[in-house]
């Protein structure tokens, strides 16, 4: 028999007119206490902090070291009346634009964030109900709450008719709870059935959602090693730039004759367009230009596949993540609860318990688990009740009375069956010997599996309007039939589990139900968990909590702060986390983890703090934000070799000819266009391309140990071709077109190393950029803007040796390096080949 489909949780609007008589009774405050608290600043209004100042990301953006060396230098240029070398500004100017729009992104993010999504609260004021905006709620207020509304303030139960809170948002617990008189309810919680009012005892910053908004309004942009390798290399730069200016100024107005000869003749102009070329060369913006980029199309290319990426390095992120903590409901979990079996338990069971079951169903007042019988046991005889005991999440049961048919009885075994005497002896006494004792085990051994369990019991007496009064049940039950529900599971779960264990990825599965319901489901999606670990014995001490969670792998009765600290305990023991999850009580863990998930049917606050959003709610896509995470960080490891080979022999080229007393072989605007054709332009496309090798550590050593040599040789090379012709008294301009022509030779070259295989777009971008530097030497009007000239034959000679040498050079450094490189790179478990092909369509696993 198929299982029936699920019976989703959803909020029961239901209002019983005995509350709504006792709230009309109650005259709340009047107008005149109301505006003493206004005045004294005892409202819901609440401001909260701001994420980030505006002010304080165009500072961070604009006022850099790098943005200050690059304007100075371009103004320099602009106020010399040499514009034609000053083309470097525009890259300083996008990177601006980009890292600014990209913060004023999380920034807009942080500050949506809103926990309370109900416009208007009710409340008794002068004795009459009213609604009110959610800020104009005061301290001492009367709320009046029915089945839909969400709690405005922290407040204590003043009258209660069945009122039912969902809280699972707040505190991870899935179950409904039962307020009574003088419980609390907290901010931010639903009433999922019956009434009543509360008042109010905290407002503002001090109530319970607002204090979680203010600690998930933190701002912090995402961990990204990329970003970090980058600034570190940058770092490094600032510290040398000065020194190595100053070197290049002082030997370029040597070269015009001395400092006092360049000043007097006007040639301190030409010494400065020397110097900034050097100067600027050295700074590799055009990087961190090309990874925003490829962050932006990786985000674009999520999106398409309804993966929202909230700040862009996050597309980075989780291919580097190897540990994800994941809650329960609504990641692993769709949060429905559907109907599992029956399992009778005596053997001549009371005519019409089936359609008992049915009335429970169908009645009303069902809560969401009764609700789920509705499938299995369609009505197909009306009942009529004489008298009724309604369900309480305190006692766990229900009873019901029909006339001639005795007691039904519907609830949780141990409760319904307590271990007293006469309770034992009445089952014992009317049940069959072969179910005799067997109850609660039979009930435990389905608990132990994960799933609800309840109880149908039937007494043969009559269920009176005294007993029903006073809550208590007629004797001689017996249990008819156990039944069983589940939650239902996301059928996506299990694949994307998998992917994740072939990848190397742990898991940690972390909630606020119990920890033998959570070990269940864990074991349902193949989770080796025997069980779970109760995370109210958890240790407090960080180092203490990081050994528990090193050791076990299911996690139940959860706070949100122990989530939190269970993301940092991870964390200080190296580990780089993700965390997924839907409610407001997942939202501090996903905040302090390097990447937050969230599902886009949770909570706002979650979803405002989460780096990514699964806009369809599908587990499955997390497969395809790690492939795309990894095209980034491999695309960008080669393209950075690029940009690193450069600066590299930028570097060295300014340190050679500073000590060498050379001119400077190139101009600013010889740089931009060689910089272009063979770093610019085919780093964008390269940038973009299909890349699915597996993640390793070490993104700048492993750039670095190629672009350090490579450039070193280069400007070796450089450097003797500049001494060379210089000696054979080649002219000034005749030396710089052949430096450019080395330089972009070689450089194509470089770019053909790091693109191999070399097959595809690659033919068509490389053949592009050879044409393009053709061009540039044999079109006149570029030829002479650029001030290229014709080579004699001395210096073609020099040229073409020149960028043999450097080949030569160029392909050892990189045989050694990629070997270096493959022996870190592990093989691709065939396991995994599998998987992928499961989880992630159309993205091949990298056997590099």
């Amino acid at each position: 028999m198929p299982p029936p489909p699920p019976c989703r949780w959803h909020r029961l609007m239901w209002w019983d007119d005995g509350v709504g008589a006792i709230v009309a009774n109650a005259t709340g405050l009047s107008s005149a206490e109301v505006a003493e608290r206004v005045a004294r600043g005892e409202t819901n209004a609440f401001e909260s902090p701001t994420s980030r100042s505006a002010w304080s990301i165009v500072r961070a953006n604009v006022f850099t070291i790098f943005n200050a060396i690059i304007g100075g230098c371009f103004l320099v240029l602009l106020l010399i009346g040499r514009w034609q070398d000053a083309l470097f500004g525009f890259s300083a100017i996008a990177n601006t634009i980009i890292g600014s729009v990209q913060e004023f992104r999380a920034k807009r993010s942080l500050d949506k964030l809103a926990l309370m999504h109900a416009p208007h609260a009710r409340v008794i004021r002068d004795g009459e109900e009213r609604e009110v905006a959610l800020a104009d709620v005061v301290l001492g207020d009367l709320l009046v709450l029915r089945a839909g509304d969400q709690v405005a303030a922290d407040a204590h139960v003043l009258t209660s008719e069945r009122l039912q809170l969902d809280e699972s948002m707040l505190t991870g617990e899935s179950d409904p709870v039962d307020k009574a008189t003088d419980d609390a309810v907290l901010s931010g919680s639903i009433v999922i059935g019956g009434g009543g009012a509360a008042v109010v005892d905290k407002v503002g910053a001090d109530s319970f959602a607002n204090k979680l908004s203010s600690e998930a309004k933190q701002f912090s942009l995402v961990a990204s090693e990329l970003r970090s390798s980058i600034n570190r290399l940058l770092g490094w730069i600032a510290w040398i730039i000065g020194p190595i200016s100053l070197l290049v100024l002082n030997a370029q107005m040597v070269t015009k004759g001395g400092w006092v000869e360049a000043i007097e003749s006007g040639e301190w102009q030409d010494a400065a367009v020397a110097s900034i070329a050097a100067i600027v060369a050295m700074i590799p913006l055009g990087l961190v230009l090309m990874t925003s980029i490829a962050f932006a199309v990786g985000a674009v290319r999520l999106a398409n596949r309804n993966v929202l990426v909230q700040e862009l390095p996050a597309v980075e992120g989780l291919a580097r993540v190897d540990l994800i903590c994941l809650d329960k409901t609504g990641t692993l979990t769709e949060g429905d609860i559907v109907f599992d079996a029956a399992h009778p338990l005596a053997s001549h069971a009371p005519d019409g318990w089936t359609d008992v079951l049915a009335w429970y169903g169908a009645e009303p007042e069902a809560n969401a688990t009764a609700r789920c019988l509705v499938e299995p046991y369609p009505v197909q005889r009306v009942l009529e009740p004489e008298a009724r005991i309604a369900f309480s999440s305190a006692r766990k049961w229900s009873a019901v009375g029909f006339p001639g048919s005795g007691t039904w009885v519907l609830g949780g075994p141990e409760m319904v069956f307590a271990a007293s005497g006469d309770r034992v002896a009445g089952i014992a006494a009317a049940t069959d010997a072969s179910a005799r004792g067997d109850l609660r085990a039979q009930a435990a051994h389905l608990a132990a599996t994960g799933r609800r369990t309840l109880v149908l019991a039937h007494s043969p007496e009559e269920l009176t309007a005294e007993r029903a009064e006073a809550e208590r049940l007629p004797g001689s039950l017996t249990a008819v039939a156990l039944l069983t529900f589940r939650e239902s599971v996301r059928p996506d779960a299990r694949d994307t589990l998998e992917y994740f264990a072939a990848q190397g990825v742990a898991v940690r599965i972390i909630s606020g139900d119990s920890p033998q319901t959570v070990a269940a489901i864990a074991r349902e999606v193949g989770v080796d968990a025997p069980r779970g670990y109760d995370a109210r014995e958890l240790p407090t001490d960080l180092d203490e909590l990081g050994e528990a969670l090193e050791s076990h792998v299911v996690f139940g009765r959860v706070t949100p702060s122990q989530k939190k600290d269970i993301v940092t305990a991870l964390q200080r023991r190296g580990h780089t986390v993700a965390m997924t999850g839907d409610g407001v009580n997942d939202a501090l863990a996903i905040k302090e983890a390097d990447i937050g998930i969230a599902m886009n049917s949770g909570s706002a606050a979650t979803k405002a703090v989460a780096r990514i959003i699964l806009l369809d709610g599908r587990f499955s896509q997390l497969p395809g934000v790690v492939a795309e995470g990894r095209q980034v960080i491999a695309n960008i490891e080669r393209v950075s070799m690029l940009f690193l080979t450069k600066t590299a022999y930028s570097t060295a080229l300014a340190v050679l000819f500073g000590v060498m007393l050379l001119p400077f072989p190139f101009l600013p605007r010889q740089l931009s266009v060689t910089d272009g054709l063979t770093i610019g332009i085919p780093a964008f496309f390269l940038a973009l391309m299909p890349n699915a090798r597996r993640y390793l550590p070490g993104f700048l050593p492993r750039s670095l140990t190629f672009a350090i040599p490579a450039g070193i040789i280069i400007a070796l090379v450089l450097a003797l071709y500049s001494r060379m012709a210089t000696d054979a008294g080649i002219p000034e301009d005749e030396l710089r077109t052949g430096s450019t022509m080395i330089l972009g030779i070689v450089g194509l070259w470089v770019l053909t190393v790091l693109s191999r295989p070399i097959d595809g777009w690659k033919i068509v971008i490389i053949g592009a950029m050879m044409i393009g530097l053709v061009l540039v030497f044999a079109i006149p009007v570029v030829a002479d803007f650029l001030q290229f000239v014709e080579l004699t034959l001395p210096t073609a000679l020099l040229v073409i040796a020149a960028s043999v040498i450097s080949i030569a050079g160029i392909e050892v450094v990189r045989f050694v390096h990629r070997r270096a490189v493959r022996r870190m790179v592990p093989a691709v478990p065939a396991a995994l080949v599998a998987t992928v092909r499961r989880t992630a369509p159309g993205v091949p696993p990298s056997t590099d």
